[in-house]
């Protein structure tokens, strides 16, 4: 099983999860993000090649990506990775975007990496990055130290990834896709996401990062709509 984060985040917010499970798993750092290296150009067809020249050769694989992950989950589901993805779940993915976002995030990629004095500064920081403020702590492998103080690991030019093309990624999946949304997700509402998608689950009561708020009811409703 492969379990890909979000942006902003490190492979540490699929721990609850992870605790649970009873079969192989990897929970990488995504590039530009934790303890992986940088790329030169961010792009989800970039990200989604990287994270497969990782994994075995020839060895099926689920994949259950939150928001950035469930966008690279469903494109490794199209094969043009060179992985067999027998199950694809995205959960949390934003699928409409405002210019206005866009705009946001493409000034994000171009600011300039904020040092903070002290490393609970730069935790703090990190948890308001990844949306996990109140959560779960900072995930120590999201910090960096420099000669002056603390910054976060993640590279700020992962936020020029874009929009990401929902609906043709659906379409070119081999594999069944199941889409995950919370009731209360700020980034996308439950009708958005069905008006996209064939196989829908809407989880009451929870928000984005609903893999860290309950990570129990999550995998139930994998289990139930297809297993593993």
């Amino acid at each position: 099983m492969l379990l890909l984060h979000g942006l902003g985040a490190t492979g540490a917010v699929w721990d609850g999860f992870t605790e649970r499970l009873d079969r192989r798993w990897i929970a990488p750092d995504l590039p530009g993000h934790g303890r992986s290296g940088r790329l030169k150009r961010y792009s989800f067809g970039a990200m989604a090649g990287a994270v497969a020249e990782h994994l075995p050769a020839g060895e099926p694989v689920t994949v259950i990506g939150h928001s950035l992950g469930g966008v690279l989950a469903v494109a490794l589901a199209s094969g043009w990775y060179g992985v067999e993805v027998r199950r694809a779940v995205a959960v949390g993915v934003k699928v409409e975007w405002t210019d206005d976002e866009l705009a946001g995030a493409a000034a994000m990629a171009q600011r300039p990496v904020k040092v903070f004095g002290s490393k609970e500064e730069a935790a703090q920081r990190y948890l308001k990055v990844s949306g996990l403020g109140g959560l779960m702590p900072a995930d120590p492998d999201g910090l960096a130290t420099t000669g002056d103080g603390w910054r976060l690991a993640l590279d700020p030019a992962t936020f020029a990834v874009g929009r990401p093309d929902m609906r043709g990624l659906l379409a070119a999946a081999k594999c069944p896709v199941l889409m995950v949304t919370g009731e209360n997700d700020p980034m996308s509402s439950p009708e958005q996401v069905r008006a996209l998608a064939e196989h829908v689950e809407v989880l009451p009561g929870l928000g984005h990062n609903l893999h860290v708020e309950d990570p129990g009811t999550l995998m139930d409703v994998i289990t139930r709509t297809g297993g593993w």
